[in-house]
């Protein structure tokens, strides 16, 4: 794991600076690569963790194991993972250079402290919530997709009632491993925020408004509603969570919340856009769907300049909301911009 942190570390190194608040041309191209190095590294700790999931439950059906297994270990950005440990560890770091005696140096900070307890749990919990939420997604009955992240769906594989057993085993999972691996003190709120982000008023609620045929999004409000509970509801639990984690104090999570908040819409935004200008075999999946359904989207809302010149905004107020950090938060910066500058 020692190799991991140093990585990290260098990866925040790259990122620092106006390179994370101001990046052109050279420095957007250093600042994202920055975010893929932190991405590929968080993601390593997560999978790792991942792997030993089929051991915890050894009276489960193989098949159904299997099929979690499949969705779960495809791969993918794991974007939300990462800001669960990304913001555990800016939180760790800005606190531990407070509270830190003015004699000792900050540089005795580990800066890529390898996570366990509440991190960890909470970031696999989230990425276990995400991971339902496609397979779900994928099936005939929603949106009826054959490929996800360049290979066949869960459904198409296991058959449609394993894929809707095996998403629903990924949500429960996903709760038993916060109440069992995170710090007791802390396991009630990491609970409370996955489970708001994930239900009725949050990722769940917007799928239904996604799917609603006779009311549809009409304006930017309406468009914006949707997609902060669908797209921006995990994103923005994924900050608040690492937040949490390193028992963070109300200013810094109240940044974060913005910050995430400011995330979810750029990246939809980003997603729209990519929908109508990539190939299948770019995104590894079908793309121009939602105009083909009639769904409204922020280019067939505002054309496409527009929703560009959106996202931009989008991502200005996500790094303006972490001007309270110093340079603790600059790997969140660089993720910022790799969201609104991603071509996948």
């Amino acid at each position: 794991m020692k190799q991991q942190s140093k990585g990290i570390s260098q990866a925040r190194s790259r990122s620092s600076g106006t390179e994370a608040r101001h990046a052109t041309g050279d420095d957007r191209s250093r600042s994202s690569q920055a975010a893929k190095t932190l991405l590929q590294q968080w993601a390593e700790a997560v999978e790792g963790y991942f792997g030993q999931l089929p051991a915890r439950y050894p009276a489960a059906p193989p098949r159904l194991v299997e099929a979690v297994q499949y969705s779960l270990m495809a791969g993918g950005k794991r974007l939300r993972p990462a800001l669960v440990l990304e913001c555990w560890h800016a939180c760790q770091r800005a606190n531990s250079i407070h509270d830190r005696a003015p004699t000792h140096s900050p540089a005795g900070i580990n800066p890529g402290a390898t996570p366990k307890g509440a991190p960890l749990a909470a970031a696999a919990a989230m990425e276990l919530i995400h991971t339902f939420s496609l397979v779900h997604d994928d099936l005939p009955a929603m949106d009826d997709d054959d490929l996800r992240r360049g290979r066949p769906t869960n459904h198409k594989v296991f058959g449609e009632a394993m894929a809707i057993l095996a998403g629903d085993a990924m949500v429960t999972m996903a709760f038993e491993l916060i109440c069992t691996d995170a710090e007791p003190a802390l396991a009630a709120t990491l609970v409370r925020e996955l489970a708001s982000a994930t239900g009725p008023a949050g990722m769940i609620g917007g799928q239904v408004l996604d799917i609603d045929e006779v009311k549809r999004p009409e304006n930017l409000e309406e468009l914006q509603t949707l997609h902060r509970m669908k797209t921006g509801a995990l994103l923005t639990a994924s900050c608040r969570m690492g937040a949490v984690a390193a028992s963070a104090t109300p200013h810094q999570l109240a940044s974060l919340d913005r910050y995430g908040r400011h995330l979810g819409l750029a990246f939809q935004i980003v997603d729209d856009l990519l929908d109508q200008t990539a190939t299948p075999e770019q995104m590894g999946k079908a793309t121009g769907k939602d105009a083909a359904k009639g769904k409204m989207t922020y280019p067939m809302l505002l054309g496409l300049e527009e929703a560009r010149r959106q996202a931009g905004q989008q991502l200005a107020s996500a790094l303006n909301s972490l001007d309270g950090f110093g340079v603790e938060a600059d790997g969140l910066r660089a993720m910022a911009h790799f969201v609104v500058e991603r071509n996948v």
